[in-house]
């Protein structure tokens, strides 16, 4: 039913005097900062446990590192890796090197060598900022491949003030002599000013590689444009106060917290919480000190603050607006949270190729859940955004027609890094093909059923992962759970349930398949559940439904 979509019929829900499409008032970063800058210089831009980063403060640093890294060779168009868990030098790196016009490429700690070559061989990098751990334990083996890159490297004990937190416990400061320092750079280039060339809004400002859970990384490049409209339009869409703080939950070297946390800081003049990497007790802790108002996490992250011990509602009582992203959002978790904590959880949803945010549910209303599946909705399209539901042949799907979700809008990457071929097939025409299999209901709400790949094909019917996984999800025994297909001789596929318990010996195996049996079709529930400690995840939190799937294939 073409038209559908073009109607844009979740405009009803804008708040009053909202628009269907903005123009924000800077296209990149950089200007952002600058005008913060301008307005309040003496402001708190980042809090690092008990250290801390005026907006002036951050500029100077800003301005050392650059200056150091263009008397190196390094400039316009060039890549700047980062290798940084979520501290300051992460935020100095990424803006010395946006304001030389290199492109950055956040790279995720825990990855190890294949995943590190296989980027680093893509993007070739100029120059790498590098925890010294990270350069000790992997990098020092893995560069020397990859030519001869800039390599400065720094400690995560670094701006953390006088006191070590517990998370930097066992933290060691070990220098490698055969790079160079970041604090002693800062130092030396104290009060330098770098070449500030033009930045163009469509200049590339990040290769923000896939996590992989479906195939090989593959860098989008998000450009200034990208990034600055959606921080933007984040801060909008939340209603943030002029300088609110916001606690750095999701790594800044996810699209997510580069976006909804750093980018809508700066746009807002806002303090940034950092706290190296999550651990609920040093969240909580920090929490309890800087009273931030704003969070993005994925679900599984407020699964473990809920079931830590001694968290109370008077914890999170600062927090204005609370949101997930990155992974799926159960709603008897959305329901819990906020029984327990008085805190409501707004869904969200988006991709690396659509620079974070596409929906959301504003901080006006709260998201329906989809009766025939349990589903919570993501929200409502973002302003400038479209999203259409489309069939296998790319056709308009009518609402409640389940299909592909496809995006288009000034937050959608214009090409894959050196891919031709897969940005042709996945972003045609500047139309991000999500591979996400969701629907629109008729009043334009939008709801993720799954990953197109994901489904399970049980004697000819389909069965999506999430629905079971959401069934499970409201057994009060379990604290995380993930469904995949596995080989069988009589259904073709059947559905096999991985779950972590809140506590041992809370539930067994047969208790779970029996519950589900209850509440679901026959070929949807669960012939098997397995008990595991943990999930096996990414480092933004998303469960890996592949590696469960490599795990039953070889049982």
């Amino acid at each position: 039913m073409s038209g559908v979509y073009d109607e844009r019929p979740w405009l009803k829900w804008y708040a009053e005097g909202e628009q269907a499409d903005i123009t924000p008032a800077h296209e990149d970063m950089i200007a952002v900062l600058e005008q913060t800058l301008r307005r309040c210089p003496e402001r708190v831009a980042l809090t690092y446990f008990d250290g801390e980063l005026s907006y002036r403060e951050l500029d100077v640093h800003v301005d050392a590192l650059a200056a150091h890294l263009s008397a190196r060779g390094v400039g316009g168009g060039d890549r700047l890796a980062l290798y940084l868990q979520n501290v300051p030098q992460f935020v100095i790196a990424l803006l010395a090197g946006w304001r030389l016009g290199a492109v950055v490429v956040p790279l995720n700690p825990m990855y190890r060598d294949h995943e590190l070559n296989t980027i680093l061989d893509d993007a070739q990098p100029a120059a790498l900022v590098t925890s010294e751990h990270g350069w000790h334990e992997v990098l020092a083996r893995v560069l020397p491949a990859h030519g001869e890159p800039v390599v400065v490297t720094t400690s995560e004990l670094d701006f953390a003030g006088d006191v070590t937190p517990p998370v930097l416990r066992d933290s060691v400061r070990r220098r490698p002599e055969e790079t160079e320092d970041l604090v002693e750079i800062l130092r030396d280039r104290h009060g330098q000013h770098p070449p500030r060339p033009r930045v163009h809004p469509d200049d590339i400002a990040l290769l923000t590689y896939t996590s992989g859970t479906g195939g090989p990384p593959k860098g989008a490049t998000n450009t200034h444009r990208n990034i600055s409209f959606n921080a933007q339009a984040f801060t909008q869409r939340a209603d943030g106060p002029d300088g609110g703080g916001f606690l750095a939950l999701a790594p800044l070297f996810h699209i997510t917290g580069l976006v909804c946390q750093l980018g809508a800081a700066l746009a807002l003049g806002g303090r940034l919480d950092l706290l190296y990497r999550f651990e609920p007790g040093v969240v909580l802790d920090v929490v309890r000190k800087r009273r931030p108002q704003y969070m993005i996490a994925p679900s599984t992250a407020y699964v473990a603050l809920m079931n830590h011990p001694g968290v109370s509602a008077e914890d999170f009582a600062s927090f204005e607006q609370v949101y997930s992203g990155g992974a799926p959002l159960p709603v008897d978790l959305v329901r819990r949270f906020r029984s327990e904590f008085g805190i409501y959880i707004r869904n969200g949803y988006g991709l690396t190729e659509t620079t974070a945010t596409a929906t959301s549910v504003p901080p006006h209303l709260e998201a329906p859940v989809d009766e025939a599946t349990g589903t919570i909705s993501v929200g409502i399209p973002t302003f400038n955004c479209l999203l259409r539901v489309v069939d296998d042949n790319g056709a308009d799907l009518p609402a409640g027609s389940v299909g592909e979700i496809v995006v288009e809008g000034p937050m959608v990457v214009p090409a894959y890094w050196n891919r031709p071929e897969q940005t042709e097939t996945t972003i045609p025409e500047g139309r991000m093909h999500t591979g996400d299999v969701g629907f629109m209901d008729a009043d334009g709400w939008f709801y993720v059923v799954d990953r197109k790949k994901d489904v399970i094909n049980a004697s000819g019917f389909k069965v999506w992962p999430r629905e079971v996984e959401d069934v499970l999800y409201t057994h009060p025994a379990v604290r995380e759970a993930a469904v995949v297909g596995v080989a069988d001789e009589y259904r073709g596929e059947t559905v096999r349930a991985y779950v972590s318990l809140v506590s041992a010996n809370a539930a067994t195996e047969a208790e779970l398949v029996e519950y589900c049996q209850g509440r679901l079709a026959a070929y949807k529930y669960p012939r098997e559940v397995v008990l595991l400690d943990e999930l096996p995840k990414t480092a933004t939190g998303k469960i890996l439904r592949r590696r469960l799937g490599e795990r039953t294939s070889t049982q």
